[in-house]
């Protein structure tokens, strides 16, 4: 087996948020590539679309998504239930990254398929622990299926 690099895929369109994760990941993590996307109509377009991407086709199978919920054109919802829809991207690890605290989100979001469901920290300090640990945990500890065939 080939190691593939360390990619992690950011569905927000809050830009602090973007920046600290970015910020977190690039300073205490363990991704080599990150890429953000900022509504869920361009997530959609980037993971699930027919259209080839020649440049940069191996990001379409990141080892990790981030996704809010709160996204713009498509929510957060539409997007997970696409991705695990969708043969190429259903084993890809989502943890739902998201300000919100709502139960149904939580239920929702599981009953979709997320592989975890984390409300946003409210300290920065936290935040920035909270996204190096998740990052930490699904790109160097958990092996995903897609990758060992």
């Amino acid at each position: 087996m080939t190691e593939n690099p360390l990619e992690i895929l950011i569905i927000e369109d809050d830009i602090y948020s973007v920046e600290f994760m970015i910020d977190a990941l690039e300073e205490n993590g363990p991704s080599d590539r990150i890429k953000v996307l900022r509504t869920g109509a361009e997530a959609l377009d980037y993971l699930c679309s027919e259209r080839a991407c020649p440049d940069d086709d191996s990001f379409r199978r990141p080892r990790l998504i981030f996704l809010d919920l709160n996204l713009p054109l498509v929510s957060g919802l539409q997007v997970l239930q696409k991705i695990r829809d969708t043969e190429t991207t259903a084993a890809i690890p989502v943890v739902v990254f998201t300000s919100s605290a709502n139960e149904r989100d939580r239920i929702e979001s599981y009953r979709l398929g997320a592989n975890s469901f984390v409300v946003k920290p409210h300290t920065y300090e936290k935040f920035i622990q909270a996204v190096v640990e998740i990052a930490f945990y699904w790109t160097r500890i958990n092996r995903v299926s897609y990758l060992e065939a």
